[in-house]
């Protein structure tokens, strides 16, 4: 799951939504109007959407979907500020990736990303095999990529993209709740920099919203650069020095992994929080039960009449 880099002030603040819901994350970090994500049996199916906030100010919302059918994954996301924020800065961005699911957890394969802001539209394609970098293409280049810390090839392997660290398998020894939820350092290679995400457990807790009644593991997060960013970025400094960031995890029962139910993390303005307010978990089954209750729920209440 992936997620923070830069969080700065003014114009800054839209582009850290993004990059925090892109690389975490969770999301990153959710509205995703009346998605329909079509599953065979056995399959396993996130359907979340997600209201952002800063100061406690609605500044936008997002959108994650996925699915697992057997050893495949595939992972969409999207956002976009709204409101106030939208006129600061305003910010959208769409990502997607899939990939193979073993016992030794998530290989991605693809991954595409696009994010734009009032200042600018960049698009990032990455393949990847065997949690290593194949190819990957960044329009436009970054401009100050003179002045960054290189990428080297060693930095390119052994990691995964921003949307596969969304789904983070647990041993199958392990319960899906607790210390093994969160325990784990996730390196990210986003297509420009290199960083790792490392998550400790701090609690559990019973959470319900829409979609979804059950336990999630609090955990707390670090963020910690390692190439592709520039020495001199106050942003990301703050961020590596950034001890007020949690992350909430639910279980994938049938996959045995988990994903990111809620975030929230300080920047320089305040506190920005990624809430959920529909969050479905389950398969083609469980899918179908929900939307037979919801259509026989009227014709109910018109026979009681």
């Amino acid at each position: 799951m992936a997620f923070l880099s830069s969080v700065q002030g003014g114009a800054g603040r839209g582009r850290a939504v993004a990059l925090v819901l892109s690389r975490l994350a969770f999301p990153g970090l959710v509205t995703l109007a009346a998605l329909a994500v079509a599953t065979p049996c056995g399959a396993e199916t996130l359907k979340a959407n997600f209201a952002l906030s800063l100061l406690g100010l609605s500044i936008g919302h997002a959108s994650a979907s996925g699915v697992i059918e057997g050893r495949s994954y595939r992972i969409d996301i999207s956002m976009r500020t709204t409101g106030l924020a939208s006129l600061v800065n305003d910010t959208r961005g769409a990502a997607t990736a899939s990939g193979a699911l073993s016992s030794e957890g998530l290989t991605p394969t693809s991954y595409a990303n696009t994010t734009s802001n009032t200042y600018e539209t960049r698009t990032v394609r990455m393949s990847l095999a065997g949690n290593s970098v194949r190819a990957v293409h960044v329009d436009p280049t970054p401009w100050d990529l003179p002045v960054r810390i290189p990428v080297t090839e060693g930095n390119k392997s052994h990691i995964t993209d921003p949307v596969s660290a969304l789904i983070m398998s647990v041993p199958a020894s392990e319960p899906l709740v607790g210390p093994s939820a969160c325990n784990r350092t996730i390196p990210v290679f986003d297509g420009v920099t290199r960083f790792d995400v490392t998550l400790s457990f701090v609690e559990m807790r019973n959470v319900e919203t829409h979609g979804y009644s059950g336990p999630v593991s609090v955990c707390a997060a670090r963020y910690r650069p390692i190439a592709g960013h520039r020495p001199d970025s106050a942003s990301t400094r703050f961020m590596a020095e950034n001890s007020d960031i949690t992350v909430w995890l639910a279980p994938l029962q049938t996959a045995h992994a988990v994903v990111p139910y809620r975030m929230a993390l300080r920047t320089n303005v305040g506190m920005l929080t990624v809430e959920p307010a529909e969050f479905h978990l389950g398969g083609r089954r469980q899918a179908a039960d929900r939307s037979s209750a919801d259509r026989s729920a009227p014709e109910r209440s018109a026979a009681d009449q």
